[in-house]
């Protein structure tokens, strides 16, 4: 039997904050996850989401889109780079990420399955 399914991002079926500054809004349909991810200006993952996470670096793969802001990720090897405003990102797991400036960050990513849980 085909599926045909939706829901609006503005009514997510969880919300997951981060200890601070900001949260990810996640929608599930079938085995099919999207993120919509506010972090906020201070926010860092070593600081905002490890603790949550319990590990000692994000092990989540990212694959999305960065709607506004700025956000640096640097993986695990040193390599870093820096998403704005219509970079597609693919992120393997391994890498610390902050926020870039004053302006929130927002990404939809798809990769968020089980992101921001312990």
């Amino acid at each position: 039997m085909a599926v045909l399914d939706s829901q609006n991002i503005d009514k997510p079926h969880e919300t997951r904050p981060f200890r601070d500054h900001g949260h990810m809004d996640v929608i599930t349909l079938e085995d099919f996850t999207l993120g919509v991810g506010t972090f906020e200006p201070g926010w860092r993952w070593s600081e905002d989401v490890k603790p949550i996470a319990g590990t000692d670096s994000c092990q989540t793969r990212h694959t999305g889109i960065c709607i506004s802001g700025r956000m640096t990720v640097r993986m695990d090897d040193g390599t870093e780079a820096t998403v704005g405003p219509g970079d597609v990102m693919v992120i393997d797991p391994g890498h610390d990420a902050w926020v870039v400036g004053d302006e929130p960050c927002v990404l939809y990513d798809t990769g968020v399955a089980s992101y921001a849980k312990k």
